[in-house]
């Protein structure tokens, strides 16, 4: 199974990283619609695609506005976003507002119940994070294959979340702050490097790769790769366009 990080940015894009989103063009599945939806096109393999919003905050979602694009250069036939029903209430009647964007956007919004079945025998669920505003996790699974996405959240070693992505072979965890400003990552509802690494390892994961970072220019590592690496050595920093099989 191939996954390819289109954004891996936090709050706002830069010269080399955009905000989150994630495709698995197998399935057509897209975790996030972050301002990285713009490059969704070169991926796409089907013509059904189905967006799972982790939350509403407005990096996470600009790119809805994007589909109109993305549906002339690659044709669907079905589009449905999945979330919360609140927070699909709240891209309804805000972003998609004729104040802020002028078309319908041709897709469906379709509020997450329990479990929700994906393309070859997989299988999504979500689970609460801990984050301003609300947000929640998702883990992916498929006979051989298992995937959980895990942004805008602040990891802790005894978090709830590591019950529901114990064992997975990818974790894909937000790190928007190196383990020098902790507090700062506290602050606003995100994680730091050392504590995600911890995560990793109580959940026992195969591979952690870490996303949703500070959007800083110039800098290769932002967030202190070797820092994970000495609690967890299988970490890898996310970049955009990097493709990953699991």
């Amino acid at each position: 199974m191939k996954v390819v990080l289109l954004g891996t940015a936090g709050y706002h894009p830069s010269e080399t990283r955009h905000t989150a989103c994630v495709v698995l063009p197998e399935v057509g599945v897209v975790l996030d619609a972050g301002t990285g939806m713009f490059r969704l096109p070169r991926y796409l393999e089907g013509d059904e695609l189905d967006i799972f919003l982790s939350h509403v905050h407005l990096d996470h979602v600009a790119g809805l506005t994007f589909l109109l694009d993305i549906n002339a250069q690659h044709p669907l036939k079905r589009v449905t976003v999945h979330g919360e029903a609140e927070k699909l209430a709240a891209v309804q009647q805000h972003l998609l507002s004729e104040f802020l964007f002028p078309a319908p956007l041709g897709c469906t919004f379709q509020p997450l119940v329990g479990p929700t079945s994906l393309a070859k025998l997989g299988t999504l669920t979500s689970f609460p994070l801990e984050h301003p505003g609300g947000s929640i996790g998702f883990r992916l699974d498929w006979p051989g294959h298992s995937l959980a996405y895990i942004t805008d959240t602040t990891a802790r070693p005894n978090s709830a979340y590591i019950e529901k992505i114990r064992g997975v072979d990818l974790l894909l965890h937000e790190c928007n702050f190196p383990t020098a400003k902790s507090e700062w990552a506290e602050f606003t509802g995100h994680s730091y490097t050392s504590a995600v690494a911890q995560v990793a390892k109580a959940a026992g994961v195969g591979r952690l790769v870490l996303i949703h970072v500070v959007p800083e220019e110039g800098v290769e590592d932002p967030v202190g790769l070797a820092d994970a690496q000495r609690i967890f050595p299988r970490t890898e920093l996310g970049q955009d366009h990097l493709v990953l099989e699991f």
